[in-house]
């Protein structure tokens, strides 16, 4: 399998800040984005930047994820998630992510993911599923 990506492909892709992507612990006035949410943007961010570049029946799955986050974000507000593949090797892709609002940078990371013939894939799944079921 011979990938089309190399290192420094890079893609931004901006996110407003919904009450869905904030905590709601710390009272209304205290909504800010969530530590999930930025892992949950950044890793859909890196797979939609590898999937341009995979042929018909390839997707990527998430391997690892190492995310920092450094500075709330208010609810409403918008942030600028961009991510670059820094690395290749086989079908693992390694790439960096940057998240800043207007005033500065709230989180920054890494995320690794490998690329997966989908049906296959599909297939070990439905396996998977029948051990499972079948109580092993």
């Amino acid at each position: 399998m011979e990938l089309n990506l190399k290192p420094g492909l890079s893609a931004t892709e901006g996110i407003r800040i919904e009450e869905d992507r904030c905590i709601s612990f710390m009272g209304e006035s205290a909504q800010v984005y969530s530590t999930p949410s930025m892992v949950s943007d950044v890793e859909y961010a890196c797979l939609r930047l590898i999937q341009k570049h995979l042929d018909e029946g390839q997707s990527s799955v998430g391997m690892h994820v190492s995310v920092d986050h450094l500075a709330p974000t208010p609810l409403g507000c918008e942030v600028q998630v961009c991510v670059t593949v820094t690395a290749v090797d086989g079908r693992k892709v390694t790439l960096e992510a940057q998240v800043h609002d207007a005033v500065e940078k709230v989180g920054s990371g890494v995320h690794v993911r490998y690329v997966v013939d989908v049906a296959r894939r599909a297939s070990r799944i439905v396996e998977k599923r029948k051990l499972i079921e079948s109580g092993v």
